[in-house]
């Protein structure tokens, strides 16, 4: 295991401006995310879990007077734009309750996205092949073997949380960060998807999962609450 934890944030604050109004959301945050566990981030509906998650993703800046977020010791504020979005598109893999996954594309092609993000004309050639193998390798071990020709518009809810994660693996990322994945499925078909986290987890992926619902907290292997801007150990 690497000195310094996979993830940290040291002191982070967050504050949005409505109106004429700010609304600090998160007010001196420290966490540390160790690689190869799964972390449940639990709080009440505008807690900050999401603006966290979306921090700790690079999806989101931090306030001038915040403390710094860092992966494997760099501060994420010192990436340079190259490196911010390689760090977006190859470190990290996000899953999100709404799947945004795009109509006009098959299941296939849909999983295949970032992996195919900033590739040239002639490395896409060459990359293809096995890039598209990896991605039917996925959506096979997720049982979706028979819809990779299909339409997000032809799939159910579960189907499609299942692109999505597969989507957020092709490149194998070293962090899992998931927003409430089961928050738009029934008990059952949640916990299929809780299921398919866990067998990646297994695999050694870490996993940083925001959810409100408790029981679905219990399948991580570490809680931390959020409240008041600011983050504690569940017990």
């Amino acid at each position: 295991m690497n000195e310094a934890p996979l993830l940290r944030a040291q002191d982070v604050r967050k504050t949005y401006r409505l109106g004429r109004v700010d609304v600090p959301v998160l007010s001196g945050v420290d966490l540390d995310v160790q690689e190869g566990e799964w972390l449940a981030i639990v709080g009440s509906s505008g807690s900050g879990k999401s603006t966290l998650l979306h921090l700790l993703g690079g999806l989101d800046r931090v306030d001038a007077n915040s403390g710094p977020i860092t992966f494997l010791g760099e501060d994420l504020r010192a990436f340079s734009p190259a490196r911010e979005n390689r760090y977006r598109n190859r470190d990290v893999g996000f899953v999100f309750q709404f799947y945004h996954l795009l109509p006009e594309l098959t299941v296939l092609e849909n999983a295949m996205i970032p992996a195919l993000v900033g590739l040239g004309r002639l490395q896409f050639a060459q990359e293809k092949k096995a890039i598209t193998e990896r991605a039917a390798t996925l959506l096979t071990d997720f049982g979706l073997s028979h819809r990779l020709k299909h339409r997000s518009s032809e799939l159910s809810g579960g189907e499609r949380q299942r692109v999505a994660i597969a989507r957020a693996l092709i490149n194998r990322p070293r962090v899992l960060l998931a927003d409430e994945p089961t928050g738009n499925l029934d008990v059952k078909t949640g916990h299929g998807i809780l299921d398919l986290i866990a067998s990646r987890h297994g695999t050694g992926t870490t996993v940083v999962m925001v959810t409100h619902d408790q029981a679905i907290a219990a399948r991580a292997s570490r809680q931390i609450h959020l409240a008041d801007g600011r983050a504690e150990s569940a017990h």
